[in-house]
């Protein structure tokens, strides 16, 4: 099972926190939306990329498992 990161720029404001928490996985610019620098870390990089998710203040980042041979069978993992 691999998996890949999701931010939604809707509700992005740029406050930073993922950037804090993993900030191998993110980059916030000073003017701009949250850039993801890995959409599919490896694995040891997975507890960095939970505690963007947890700490996000407006739930803008998500994980996704995905399943290897489709990826159109995405589903969301359990991170709360």
């Amino acid at each position: 099972m691999s998996w890949r990161i999701v931010v939604d720029l809707d509700l992005c404001q740029s406050h930073g926190t993922c950037a804090a928490e993993a900030p191998g996985l993110f980059d916030v610019p000073k003017k701009g939306q949250v850039v993801v620098l890995d959409e599919r870390p490896p694995d040891s990089l997975r507890a960095q990329a939970e505690a963007a998710v947890k700490y996000c203040p407006t739930h803008a980042v998500r994980i996704l498992d995905t399943n290897d041979t489709n990826d159109t069978n995405d589903h969301e993992s359990e991170t709360d």
